[in-house]
């Protein structure tokens, strides 16, 4: 029996397999007070922005490092004397170990202390990524090695921190914070190139270019251990309170994959990181080689390379991340109300319409580089509408104990099958391609473009994922909803009927 002065709901999620939405038995146990979880954790406003700024800043620091050896990768394969399928394995081997340690962490990440999870984590990424930046051209492994190293460490973070912002925030300022959030990829990305060439072309050595984002990052694990909360899971929607985990993983992996809208948009995400993980790799230097195949640059024999096409691709990375993710959440927060399915639908035209675009920058790169580059412009622009929206699409239909597994799955799917094979895939096709003729400059070009072809291809799959996701979404979105907020409140909003009313004593409690 409960005590009479006490009705303090408690918010929690079964694990039960006979747990059904809407299960107006639910309801009961869903505000049955526990006395040894009676305390709120309150976080302030302010405190929360500043937590976003903070796992901002680390963000913007991850892609920066992930893409710094692209913005190299001339240096790195004149200095290691290596083909295109073995300059993709450095980026291969690096988002391995991220995918395969993803769900671990995803695991840790609804279970356990997530802050502490993401400091360790962060300190691995650190300590490897500056390692990685004292590699002779004798030790080509090493630098394999070290890179792998540096994706356990960005595993941690990368499934954890869009969790914590969800728990911080609710509705339009969840929506508002993931796009702040995730704006820092395309501009962490390209900043990634540029600081690459750049460091290396005023040092002559590629080798400090990997030094800049690990001396940044100490400042970001400082910030990270005073000035970033660990939220109660769920507390954004239960006022502080917190949604408690009962289920095993066994249970929470079926939960996922029942749920169509996170499967599909889960395929159609990892097309997207097929697509922009080749891209993101390969298009500087294919524009370096384009260059040189129309006479308006010599072959790079010898460091320093020309790097313009990593600084211009960079800038473009920038800007059209964050022009594509603001525009991709104001059509998503205008046409909310009006097409409850518009987040996929978005993700759809964003693929869809990206695929010709790059299909027409890949062969008129032969006669026109600012013609590329406006096309590119276009592709890049269309595919950073999905940034915000597919990051939010997840968190609103998966239940908020289970969202650092669903963020682990996903993570580990979309590069295993994604960015992680990408790289490789079209490096090796560029090789076969180039070895069906005598080695020259002009054939080396060409190789790259007909290998950057699946890209395309792969868009407009995805755009088809993300179509199959709008036929689902709406209701997976109710139900997720049920579980969080509780069934009876959702029913009320639905039918306008007056709530159940519990009496305790004295108190009453409506459900």
């Amino acid at each position: 029996m409960q005590p009479k002065d006490e009705v303090t709901p408690r918010w929690r999620v079964g694990s039960g397999s006979s747990l059904r939405y809407g299960a107006f038995v639910s309801s009961l146990s869903s505000i049955t007070p526990r006395a040894e979880e009676k305390e709120k954790v309150t976080i302030s406003p302010r405190r929360a922005y500043v937590a976003v700024a903070v796992l901002c800043y680390i963000n913007l620091l991850n892609y920066a490092e992930r893409y710094t050896i692209a913005g190299v990768l001339p240096h790195i394969q004149e200095f290691f004397q290596i083909s295109d399928s073995m300059a993709a394995l450095i980026q291969t081997v690096f988002i391995s170990s991220f995918l395969l340690l993803a769900p671990l962490f995803g695991y840790l990440g609804d279970r356990y202390n997530r802050k502490h999870i993401m400091i360790g984590g962060l300190s691995v990424w650190l300590v490897t990524a500056a390692g990685s930046s004292f590699v002779t051209e004798s030790y080509f492994w090493l630098l394999m090695l070290l890179r792998a190293m540096v994706g356990i460490g960005e595993a941690s973070y990368s499934t954890i921190a869009p969790t914590i912002i969800g728990d911080l925030f609710v509705g339009t300022q969840r929506s508002t914070m993931i796009l702040v959030f995730y704006l820092f990829i395309p501009v962490g990305s390209g900043l990634g190139y540029i600081t690459g060439a750049g460091v290396a072309a005023i040092t002559g050595d590629w080798h400090w270019a990997l030094r800049i984002t690990p001396i940044l990052g100490v400042v970001g694990l400082v910030l990270l251990v005073f000035l970033c909360p660990n939220p109660p899971r769920g507390a954004a929607e239960t006022h502080g309170e917190g949604v408690k985990v009962e289920s095993s993983y066994q249970e929470d992996v079926k939960y996922l994959l029942k749920n169509k809208s996170y499967v599909w948009s889960s395929l159609g995400v990892t097309a997207t990181a097929f697509v922009t993980g080749a891209l993101g790799f390969w298009t500087p230097a294919f524009l370096s080689r384009a260059r040189v195949n129309l006479g308006l640059q010599t072959p790079c024999v010898v460091e320093p390379c020309d790097s313009t096409d990593s600084y211009i691709f960079g800038a473009v990375t920038v800007v059209t991340g964050i022009l594509g993710a603001c525009l991709g959440s104001g059509l998503s927060r205008w046409f909310g109300e009006k097409v409850p399915n518009v987040d996929p639908l978005i993700c759809a035209v964003g693929l869809l319409g990206a695929a010709p675009c790059l299909f027409i920058a890949i062969f008129v790169a032969s006669a026109s580089i600012p013609t590329t580059y406006v096309f590119i412009f276009i592709g890049e622009l269309l595919i950073s509408l999905n940034w915000a929206v597919m990051a939010d699409i997840l968190l609103y239909v998966i239940v908020p104990t289970r969202r650092s597994t669903a963020e682990a799955l996903q993570i580990s799917v979309c590069h295993l099958l994604g960015d992680a094979g990408s790289p490789y895939l079209v490096g090796v096709i560029s090789d076969a391609v180039r070895n069906s003729k005598p080695e020259n400059q002009g054939w080396s070009f060409h190789s790259l473009k007909y290998s950057l072809l699946v890209c395309p291809f792969v868009g407009i799959l995805g755009g088809l994922f993300f179509l199959l996701t709008s036929v689902y979404i709406t209701e997976d979105r109710k139900e997720a909803a049920l579980l969080v907020e509780g069934p009876s409140q959702t029913q009320q909003d639905a039918t306008s009927e007056p709530p159940i009313e519990l009496s305790n004593g004295d108190k009453t409690v409506n459900i």
